[in-house]
């Protein structure tokens, strides 16, 4: 290679990061399925990623949309499949349409928990995750007869967001795919009793970091919209991760995975 050849390699791998499977010229396709309390807000989020001005409607059992974006100027433009499970627990069984094993490899979870419902938080996130990785584990065990190396790559990914040397490794049982939690409509909850805002705050971030997954706390404010689509384009196309992280109680949570501890949780 010339130098000028290394040079083009070198600025094409800065652009995209984290797009080594990817060849030029190939498009990025992934697929993510949003699901969570009812009326919690996933259509609105859904809409907000893609950049369309539409009204949300309710979701009647599964429905199925898509995004498509370039990575840079002529380039053949990526897609994201997003699927949207309604009805709350009641559909959880149709989790089996989207998820396959010819697209696991690429697959990503959105949980979207309505923060305004202390009362659903736990129920909602509890059966919905618990079908979820029931339906990936038998997928991937069923691939490690027919395929072993995607299902040794999807179970080695799991860990690529904690650290070799963090303190909980022991600790965490990182889901199958990536996983992303969404407590919305803070704007509600940050009316509630400071001490049940703090209860709910830790809990959440215990389920998101024992899960290896990214937690954000949004609602209809514009700021709070963009670190959840942040998140979700990270998982769709390919962006660049955010490291920026908030802790404080008292203020929206955004904690990207990997990024919190047991001991600061407390």
């Amino acid at each position: 290679d010339t130098l000028w050849d290394l040079a083009i390699a070198e600025v094409e791998k800065r652009e995209n990061p984290g797009d080594d499977d990817v060849k030029p010229g190939e498009v990025w396709e992934k697929s993510v399925l949003f699901m969570g309390n009812k009326n919690g807000g996933k259509t609105t989020i859904i809409l907000r990623c893609l950049e369309r001005e539409e009204s949300p409607k309710p979701t009647l059992a599964l429905e199925y949309t898509f995004g498509r974006r370039a990575r840079r100027h002529n380039t053949p433009k990526d897609v994201a499949h997003f699927w949207e499970l309604g009805g709350g627990t009641s559909l959880v069984e149709l989790i089996r349409i989207p998820i396959t094993s010819h697209n696991i490899r690429s697959f990503a979870v959105v949980l979207v928990l309505d923060l305004s419902k202390p009362n659903e938080l736990w129920t909602t996130m509890e059966s919905l995750l618990q079908v979820t990785r029931n339906h990936v584990n038998k997928i991937l065990t069923k691939l490690e007869k027919t395929n072993p190396e995607v299902a040794a790559e999807i179970k080695q990914r799991m860990w690529n967001d904690l650290q070799r040397d963090h303190p909980d490794c022991a600790l965490v049982d990182p889901f199958p795919i990536p996983l992303v939690i969404i407590g919305s409509k803070y704007d509600i909850f940050n009316e509630f009793d400071s001490e049940m805002r703090k209860i709910i705050s830790k809990t959440l971030r215990f389920v998101s970091h024992y899960y290896g997954a990214s937690l954000v706390f949004t609602s209809k404010s514009e700021a709070l919209l963009l670190k959840a689509r942040a998140l979700i384009n990270h998982l769709a196309f390919g962006c660049d991760k955010s490291k920026s992280v908030s802790v404080d109680p008292s203020k929206p949570l955004f904690i990207p995975a990997g990024l919190d501890s047991m001991s600061q949780i407390g």
